[in-house]
């Protein structure tokens, strides 16, 4: 790019504007994108650390998240990108993802919170993401190549609409069905819907037709 931070070819996207005598405000408007962690799981300290180290150095703008899902610092000058990548790093953060490289690999929350997980998705992100650090930092590919993961096929992190590689958990074994579980169910022990309310199906010709009675006839 045309600006960055010492030792990375990405992560920075530069941004200028060509009639600066009028807006010398947004002269430069450069963009951080940072790591964001497994999952997009935070503690409130992290977040206030993150948005301390941004109304220090940037606009005080910024997306959670992008669609590739980095942290996304919008508008800072060329003279405070490198004090903040260095707050940044301080703090355990790191840049994500730029241009043309290898994206920030990101998941869905996977077997933290989520039963139909199929597989550890926040820790099959972690991994990748080490693993793939020369190619997320530096200018080695023709062109940008993203990687998502999601536990299962209801692809909560859109794995297929915005990654050049989807990891889909899929289930792989026998269907399991708990007999006993059934049973109970049919024999009145188990009630519908967790013992909650089982409201009388509605007739909705006979609704519409009460609403709407010149339509309908």
């Amino acid at each position: 790019g045309i600006v960055g931070v010492l030792g990375y070819g990405f992560g920075i996207i530069g941004g200028y504007v060509d009639i600066r005598e009028e807006f010398p405000g947004v002269e430069h408007f450069h963009t951080v994108r940072v790591n964001q962690p497994a999952g997009w799981f935070y503690t409130t300290k992290a977040l206030r650390e993150l948005c301390e180290i941004w109304d220090e150095h940037g606009s005080s703008l910024l997306n959670m998240h992008g669609s590739t899902g980095d942290i996304i610092f919008l508008g800072t000058t060329t003279p405070e990108l490198e004090p903040c990548f260095a707050k940044l790093t301080a703090k355990g953060w790191d840049l994500g993802g730029s241009g043309s490289a290898f994206r920030t690999p990101s998941c869905c929350v996977g077997k933290a919170r989520c039963e139909w997980a199929c597989y550890d998705t926040m820790a099959a992100c972690y991994e990748l993401t080490q693993h793939m650090q020369f190619e997320m930092h530096r200018p080695s590919y023709p062109y940008k190549y993203k990687l998502k993961l999601s536990g299962c096929p209801n692809d909560c992190v859109a794995a297929v609409a915005r990654a050049d590689c989807s990891v889909i958990g899929v289930w792989k074994d026998d269907i399991r069905i708990d007999q006993a579980a059934v049973k109970a169910y049919a024999a009145g022990e188990l009630k519908p819907r967790g013992g909650a309310t089982v409201y009388p199906k509605l007739d909705i010709k006979a609704d519409i037709t009460d609403l709407c009675p010149t339509i309908c006839m």
